[in-house]
């Protein structure tokens, strides 16, 4: 199995980047605002991507304030679409602080996230195509989490 890596330095406090990827308002600021179910079994996120891929339904597994936050992906989507590769599969983001680097022009620490998105079939098609959606939309992360949108 394979796994999804990227790491983003972020010029915002852990806790910024633990609520823009823990709260409803803070995923919706960089990714498909979610319907959250909360039931006996837990809290699902439900995100629309599309017609075209259906909804997409991920189970909190893990959530430790301002430090990781991991969603176990159980919905289930026709062959054709990108999503179909994502059934069982789990993104974890884990946060953790770092000082600012001698080399930096910033005056604030900063945190560091770790993504991965494990489970991968290495066979397929859709692996590099979701590494480099990834790759975009934790650009869209890391801009929500240092704009003064992510403040209030």
């Amino acid at each position: 199995m394979a796994t999804l890596y990227h790491q983003v330095w972020i010029n915002a406090s852990t806790a910024r980047v633990y609520a823009a990827i823990a709260t409803e308002k803070g995923i919706g600021g960089w990714w498909d605002p979610p319907k959250v179910t909360r039931s006996d079994g837990g809290v699902t996120l439900e995100f629309s991507p599309g017609p075209e891929h259906g909804i997409l339904k991920a189970r909190i597994v893990a959530m430790i304030p301002d430090e990781r936050v991991e969603w176990e992906f159980v919905s289930t989507h026709r062959a054709t679409s990108p999503a179909s590769a994502w059934t069982g599969t789990r993104a974890s983001f884990a946060i953790t602080r770092r000082e600012v680097p001698p080399w930096s022009s910033e005056r604030v620490d900063m945190a560091i996230l770790d993504f991965r998105h494990s489970g991968w079939d290495e066979r397929s098609e859709y692996l590099g195509f979701c590494n480099f959606a990834w790759g975009e939309t934790l650009q869209k992360l890391k801009r929500w989490c240092e704009s003064a949108d992510a403040s209030g």
